[in-house]
């Protein structure tokens, strides 16, 4: 077996370990948000052009998309689903969601990151700036602050980061306090550095490098920063463990705690029922899917009050 094919197989390990520990982190924590206030926005298909398409240190690619109507009415953590060109003669079926990392209505672009994980993203990476992607979006029910809320905690790992930073753009907008854990490999790893910087929000920069990103630190450092104020909300995205901490967080200082998931999507609209959530049911009671009933679902500690 030659070198290329051990690190491959490696790295598939990895992924299946890391996403069996997110499901058992996740097992009786994740529940359905009451009905929303307000209706979400309907979603378009638009033949979006790519303005920009640049690196994001050394595991990332930036788009940045020119789709006015998904600019305008985009909500913090909702995502599209970008249809991937033919590549090298090979057509890519299904689309891809993405978290919408930043929304720029006044210039009518989104911004989108994502990592070379597949074949998919392995050709996403070599579209270049003029072409077009079909993408469909706003998608999903996304994060909301609760009413009167003056302070929130964000936290998200890698691309995870993304699902969290349009809430920083509303508390930046809303006159809300953000403090917001970015969490990564290593420093130069870490998405949403100058994004925070911009809009005003507090970072706490946590990394695998140092060990400050380990779920003992980040739970003790958490605890010593906000254990006498506390915020109004905890809002998460990015691995399992991490939505596990935000729920005895929020248990402890009797606050709520939302949590955009992640799923392998054929549709984002519902049709393909393809993306269930981890919400128990009864045997003939289909679940709630990702796409439509979340990404953002409550995270509710199994045992506390709701």
């Amino acid at each position: 077996m030659t070198g290329t094919a051990n690190t491959a197989r490696e790295a598939l390990r990895r992924q299946q370990a890391f996403t069996a520990a997110d499901e058992a982190a996740l097992e009786g924590l994740i529940a359905v948000r009451p009905a929303a206030a307000a209706p979400r926005p309907a979603p378009v298909w638009d033949d979006a052009t790519v303005l920009e398409h640049t690196a994001v240190g050394d595991r990332y690619r930036r788009l940045l998309l020119a789709t006015g109507t998904i600019a305008r009415t985009a909500l913090a953590g909702a995502f599209l689903m970008i249809t991937v060109p033919p590549s090298g003669g090979e057509r890519i079926l299904l689309p891809r969601p993405m978290a919408i990392h930043r929304r720029h209505p006044e210039a009518g672009t989104v911004e989108v990151i994502y990592g070379i994980a597949g074949r998919g993203t392995t050709a996403l990476a070599d579209v270049g700036v003029g072409e077009r992607l079909l993408v469909t979006g706003p998608l999903g029910r996304g994060f909301e602050y609760p009413p009167g809320a003056r302070t929130a905690l964000l936290i998200g790992r890698g691309v995870g980061v993304c699902a969290v930073m349009g809430s920083v753009e509303d508390a930046a907008a809303q006159g809300i306090e953000a403090t917001v854990v970015l969490s990564g490999r290593s420093l130069p790893d870490l998405i949403g550095v100058a994004d925070c910087a911009e809009l005003g929000a507090a970072v706490i920069a946590v990394t695998d490098d140092d060990g400050s990103s380990g779920i003992p630190a980040l739970g003790e450092r958490l605890r010593a920063e906000f254990g006498t104020r506390p915020p109004a909300v905890i809002l998460v995205c990015g691995a399992g463990v991490l939505a596990r901490l935000a729920a005895e967080l929020g248990a402890e200082w009797g606050v709520p705690v939302q949590v955009s998931l992640e799923a392998h999507m054929a549709c984002g609209l519902g049709y393909c029922h393809g993306c269930a959530a981890p919400v128990a049911t009864g045997a003939e009671v289909e679940g709630p899917l990702v796409c439509v009933d979340g990404p953002v679902f409550d995270a509710v500690l199994p045992g506390s009050a709701r």
